[in-house]
């Protein structure tokens, strides 16, 4: 559970918490891939951006030891998780069960 962590709480939608930090190139060379998945997305899935530096405790608390980390949050709990620089494929297969079952949920 999230709690404590309001900006990664989330309701009705599904977060994709990106965690990076400004020295890292594989996560920088993400950035693009991940704007461009929050816009197709949009209603549906929600992504935010979290800097370890400036929220470590966050980090720690979530397990992440590798920058760039993407943690999939669900009903505030952590459904899915992809380490290091991944590629669009992957995002989206780590998404594709969530979306569809917040979809068959809504309906």
């Amino acid at each position: 559970m999230l709690a404590g962590d309001k900006y990664l709480m989330v309701r009705e939608t599904l977060l994709l918490a990106f965690f990076t930090e400004p020295t890292s190139g594989p996560a920088r060379r993400m950035e693009s891939l991940l704007a461009h998945l929050a816009r197709k997305e949009r209603g549906r899935l929600r992504v935010t951006r979290v800097d370890v530096g400036e929220k470590p405790n966050v980090a720690l608390r979530l397990n992440v030891d590798t920058v760039p980390t993407l943690l999939l949050i669900k009903d505030n709990r952590v459904v899915g998780r992809l380490e290091g620089r991944v590629s669009a494929p992957r995002i989206e297969r780590l998404l594709e069960q969530h979306l569809e079952a917040s979809e068959e949920v809504a309906a």
